[in-house]
């Protein structure tokens, strides 16, 4: 019998590897592997930032380094808020403009004051219940010049910059209501629903520039304005921790963490987002919404 032939060596296998951007690769050098979010020298405007989200985003941002400008229409609200910023990020850099920015000089008020930004945050929304039936076209327009509309007048103004620095970051506050639309608010739901639409286009034009887009889709989550809207469904009559649980039941059903989100949760995806590490994140819809959207993709 012949005697077989051994096989051929095994040819060496190579390893491939990618370079990793140089910022990135900078700051893994400087810290090891752990995660450390530099934003100095960055200006980032969140709007709608007197309270809640928005003004947990904005410290999330100062606690990182970035010169925050809060917006809001109350100037002594606003102040209120920067004193707060600046008691959770000692030296913090802060900048107030009161303007109702769901209107062309109000959006020209803040373009004025701060003409240039590196890092934008789309916050600024209004909600509230309503039958659909009962919703008037005054109600319809208002929720979209507010909720949609502010955003991209804003964006048209900022972007155009960052795309020639080569850098930048737009952020739209969308939600839950964009995917599973809630019968009890319908009106917020569309706005919510354009904003998606809205972040991919304009994630679309700043393709190839170093800018990147993208909305993040919050759940629920526990504020001043989303307690009396939890109030407006349940028992007044009912302690907060009691309303918030009857809410959750018969209301948001589907949450995994069956509760509120605090916004230093959603300010976490946000401060991400707004680094460096988010540079190949872009045109995306990013979930903090605690589960409660039944699918695997938004």
């Amino acid at each position: 019998m012949p005697t077989a032939e051994p096989p051929p060596p095994a040819r060496p296998r190579r390893l491939i590897t990618h370079a990793r951007p140089p910022m990135v690769e900078e700051k893994i050098r400087e810290r090891g592997r752990a995660v450390h979010i530099d934003l100095k020298g960055r200006t980032a405007i969140v709007t709608g930032s007197s309270q809640g989200i928005g003004l947990a985003i904005a410290t999330g941002l100062a606690e990182a380094g970035a010169r925050v400008v809060l917006t809001g229409r109350g100037a002594s609200r606003l102040e209120a808020a920067a004193g707060a910023v600046r008691d959770r990020a000692a030296g913090a850099d802060v900048v107030t403009v009161a303007s109702d920015l769901a209107t062309e000089d109000g959006a020209a008020a803040l373009t004025g004051a701060v003409p240039d930004a590196d890092i934008l945050v789309n916050n600024l929304g209004v909600f509230g219940s309503r039958p659909a039936l009962e919703i008037t076209d005054a109600e319809w327009r208002a929720y979209f010049e507010t909720n949609v509309l502010s955003a991209v007048r804003l964006t048209r103004h900022y972007l155009p910059a960052m795309k020639a620095q080569g850098w930048g970051r737009v952020l739209y506050i969308a939600s839950d209501s964009a995917i599973a639309t809630p019968a009890e608010m319908i009106h917020y739901g569309m706005s919510k629903t354009a904003l998606l639409a809205v972040s991919r286009g304009f994630a679309k034009e700043a393709a190839g520039t170093g800018v990147t887009v993208n909305s993040v889709i919050a759940g629920p989550t526990h504020t001043g304005g989303v307690e009396e809207f939890v109030y407006e469904l349940v028992d007044r009559s009912l302690p907060w921790e009691e309303a918030q649980r009857e809410f959750m039941r018969r209301h948001r059903p589907h949450s995994l963490i069956q509760r509120l989100i605090e916004p230093e949760e959603i300010a976490g995806m946000c401060v991400y987002l707004s680094s460096s590490f988010a540079s190949a994140t872009t045109g995306g819809a990013l979930r903090v919404d605690g589960g409660y959207v039944d699918a695997i993709l938004p």
